[in-house]
């Protein structure tokens, strides 16, 4: 299963947005598309967990990391800021998963979107207090070089390679990579602690041959002459696993999620409705970003959106391809995943 949605139920998108034009709606396996207006229509009384009139907006604090792992709620954020949201949200954003982490492992928020290394450390660490919704962001990493030296990976071997996410899944799908492809050992990496230290690097020309996540690589691109994206490290995966290069997640505080099971409905669901409105609707997509802080500048995230993988992926789906990923992560390095994987109860709604 590569880049697809899982749907909620009829129920929850009644909770989508009217802005998005089409919107899908899902019954079993029938999928309804219609004009916002019909939406409502083509949902039953029977069918609905709450009725328009029955349905009292919830307080939601949200926390995400700006860049791709944040982008996908550009439109619900400007649904919120606008008064249009079906909840009242309370968005935090932040650039460095220490923050989300100091958040979550207080209870301060209620829902986080994370890389997903990180939930699962976070699940493990909190004893399974913040479990996960969604699958937020496929692979977004790309190696840049400025020059035509690099154009498989094999041609990696003997260079040092610059690079961001430390400790994170970027250096374990590097890693992983290097790994299947006999370099182990064959390629100098060189962590640099922020993306934007990197891409001034580049930039000042210090560094020829890096790696970077988007935004990061578009904005890297706009400001340096000759630097090209050498390899797609999501293909390359591909080439060496069977798995998808899961990247970001979002995960929700357990006892939240329990007591107010209407509210987290409609949050995924205008989640749901946000990513599908930000990958048809690119140039306004990016807009919100920089409105609301997601990205610097418009023209980066415009750029970087259609490279970014943005997903929403719930239930069986999500549990089967992160789920797979954790492992290959765990193998390779049981730390990295919090020292254990998950239990079932961590993939919320998944049998």
């Amino acid at each position: 299963m590569k880049k697809i949605f899982s749907v909620l139920l009829a129920a929850a998108m009644l909770f989508a947005f009217a802005s998005c034009g089409e919107t899908a709606v899902v019954t079993g396996d029938d999928i309804v598309t219609g004009e916002p207006e019909n939406i409502e229509t083509s949902v039953t009384a029977e069918e609905s967990v709450t009725t328009e009139a029955e349905y009292v907006p919830a307080e939601i604090s949200v926390m995400a990391l700006k860049g791709p792992t944040g982008m996908g709620l550009a439109a619900l954020m400007d649904a919120d800021a606008n008064g249009t949201a079906k909840n009242d949200y309370t968005f935090t954003l932040v650039g460095d998963p220490t923050q989300v982490s100091a958040s979550v492992i207080k209870g301060e928020v209620d829902v986080a979107c994370v890389p997903v290394n990180l939930a699962s450390t976070l699940y493990n660490k909190t004893e399974g207090e913040y479990i996960c919704l969604a699958i937020n962001t496929l692979g977004v990493l790309h190696i840049l070089e400025v020059g035509d030296s690099v154009q498989s990976i094999a041609d990696l071997e003997g260079k040092t390679l610059y690079a961001t996410g430390q400790g994170s899944t970027p250096e374990y799908i590097l890693n992983y990579i290097l790994e299947k492809n006999g370099l182990t050992g064959k390629v100098t990496v060189e962590y640099e602690a922020e993306h934007t230290a990197l891409v001034s690097l580049f930039t000042a020309g210090e560094v020829t041959l890096g790696m970077l996540p988007e935004p990061n690589v578009s904005s890297a691109m706009m400001q340096t002459e000759g630097l090209r994206q050498a390899l797609d490290l999501t293909a390359e995966w591909d080439k060496v696993s069977d798995t998808s290069a899961v990247q970001g997640c979002v995960i929700v505080n357990r006892a939240f999620a329990e007591e107010n099971p209407d509210a987290l409905a409609a949050f995924m669901a205008e989640y749901a409705a946000s990513v599908e409105f930000v990958n048809a609707n690119v140039e306004t997509a990016a807009a919100m970003c920089e409105t609301y802080g997601i990205v610097p500048k418009a023209a980066i995230a415009q750029r970087a959106y259609p490279n970014c993988n943005i997903v929403f992926v719930t239930g069986d789906d999500m549990k089967a391809d992160l789920g797979a990923f954790l492992s290959v992560l765990y193998d390779a390095n049981p730390a990295s995943v919090g020292g254990a994987l998950p239990a079932d109860d961590f993939y919320y709604g998944a049998n």
